[in-house]
């Protein structure tokens, strides 16, 4: 990892296994992802441009799933993985993802013959602005910039004015950063506001609802500050998967009381998190030019550990369950 101020100068460069041999950091294009575990799937299992429109459920505790192209679909377990805007979460109570007061560019820059970088994650700290960009393949790397806005502004989708705005917030930051913005593919680059929601005890509804229940971004949106919200969905994935498996196949729980023992088990971890990443975002987006000297001078270079630092990405998950018959 390396860390540089916004003119350049490096504050603090290591490895992760000198500073902590538990850890490594592996980078991993989203689509790249999302392809692999559909590849799993039998055939047809995936079914497109189907967006969710209503949700009814029935005195079986069956639930009708209306969807955007006519089609109705009656189930008996629904797991709600639809995002930041689910309309499960919608359904089962939860309130509207909250915008913390900073926005985040993000872009896939692309080098047809090879990208120039090594496999080093970097960062850049400016007063209210940071970005980071670190490599995804032998040709792609990633980038983000985030930046304090207070509120948020039109919604704008055009690629040309996106990568402009982007250029002028890092206008005299690296040209690495200027480079990678501008070989970056419209269908990549997004601008979108920075949101969370605080699953309070005793006030937020539970994870599920009779036979349905809320995975990742669904159900525990948090800023990306951490790089834990994809990894936590998976997470939330292997630990219901195991649940489900051992209640279909005949465990001493139902399914409704697996859902609720996975989201007993996964609020544990899942809330600490999302106010962590709410905190780290706050401290790290301080527009004060005494406190971001200090930052730069004294807390990155001499104070801060990667073990502490990195000790909420360590987690054990179970095998997934196999069925004997």
């Amino acid at each position: 990892m390396v860390v540089k101020n916004e003119d350049g100068r490096e504050l603090r460069s290591f490895k992760f296994k000198d500073e902590d041999q538990s850890q490594e950091v592996r980078a991993v294009e989203r689509r790249v992802l999302l392809e692999t575990l559909a590849s799993q799937l039998p055939p047809q299992t995936i079914q497109f441009s189907s967006k969710l429109e209503s949700i009814q459920s029935n005195a079986n505790g069956d639930t009708l799933l209306q969807l955007g192209d006519g089609t109705r679909l009656l189930s008996k377990i629904v797991i709600g993985c639809d995002g930041i805007r689910s309309k499960v979460a919608t359904w089962m109570g939860f309130s509207e993802p909250k915008y913390v007061g900073h926005c985040a560019f993000r872009g896939l820059g692309f080098f047809p013959n090879g990208q120039p970088f090594q496999n080093k994650v970097n960062y850049i700290y400016g007063k209210g602005l940071r970005a980071g960009y670190v490599p995804v393949s032998a040709t792609k790397v990633y980038w983000f910039i985030c930046f304090n806005r207070p509120s948020l502004g039109p919604k704008i989708t055009d690629p040309a004015i996106l990568k402009k705005q982007a250029k002028e917030l890092v206008s005299t930051w690296p040209e690495d950063l200027q480079n990678l913005i501008e070989l970056t593919p419209d269908e990549t680059i997004s601008r979108t506001p920075l949101v969370d929601r605080w699953l309070w005890p005793g006030i937020a509804p539970p994870a599920s609802k009779g036979r349905v229940v809320l995975v990742g971004d669904a159900w525990h949106p948090m800023t990306p500050n951490l790089g834990q919200g994809a990894c936590c969905a998976l997470e939330d994935s292997v630990v219901l998967a195991n649940k489900l498996a051992n209640a279909i196949n005949g465990g001493t729980e139902s399914i409704e009381e697996a859902m609720e023992s996975y989201g007993s088990e996964r609020w544990s971890r899942a809330f600490p998190l999302t106010v962590r990443a709410n905190l780290v975002g706050a401290l790290l987006q301080w527009e004060n030019p005494l406190v971001c000297s200090i930052r730069n001078n004294i807390v990155i270079p001499k104070l801060l550990r990667l073990g502490p630092m990195l000790e909420h990405t360590n987690f054990e998950c179970e095998p997934l369950f196999v069925s004997k018959s």
